[in-house]
């Protein structure tokens, strides 16, 4: 199996790219870098311009914000799409916790992807905005 096929299948469990279809998920699995990287590297930097979505593919990352621990993460957890979409600096630091193994889509790559695919687009706000409403369920007072 080749690693872009290996990609698409598994973002399928990523959840920005879960409502997807399979030939979406082979488009942005074609376009996407893998890289791999050490433990301790800043994976992005809080404050800096966000040129990338990253989704871990193997290891863990720590993300922290203004110094503060926020989360730990693994695969299928994704990063960077807000600064991508909105142009704003990173609003957090993810630290690779141990060897990462990270699937990378380009700024240029996501904006001509969200352009030449409009069902692309649609699928991926779907996922957003279901993303948004699970976060403000889970910070309601019970």
């Amino acid at each position: 199996m080749t690693a872009k096929r290996e990609l698409t299948d598994h973002l399928e469990d990523v959840v920005l790219f879960s409502k997807c279809s399979h030939r979406q998920r082979r488009t942005i699995a074609r376009h996407a870098q893998i890289a791999e990287l050490p433990a301790g590297v800043d994976l992005v930097k809080e404050g800096e311009p966000g040129d990338a979505l990253f989704v871990i593919l193997e290891g863990e990352a720590v993300v922290h914000h203004a110094g503060v621990e926020l989360d730990r993460v693994g695969p299928g957890a994704y990063f960077g799409e807000m600064a991508i979409l909105d142009g704003a600096p990173r609003s957090a630091t993810v630290v690779a916790e141990t060897d990462v193994k990270v699937a990378v889509i380009g700024i240029r790559m996501f904006r001509t992807m969200l352009r030449e695919f409009s069902d692309l687009a649609e699928q991926l706000l779907i996922a957003l905005a279901g993303e948004l409403r699970e976060a403000r369920r889970v910070r309601e007072p019970t």
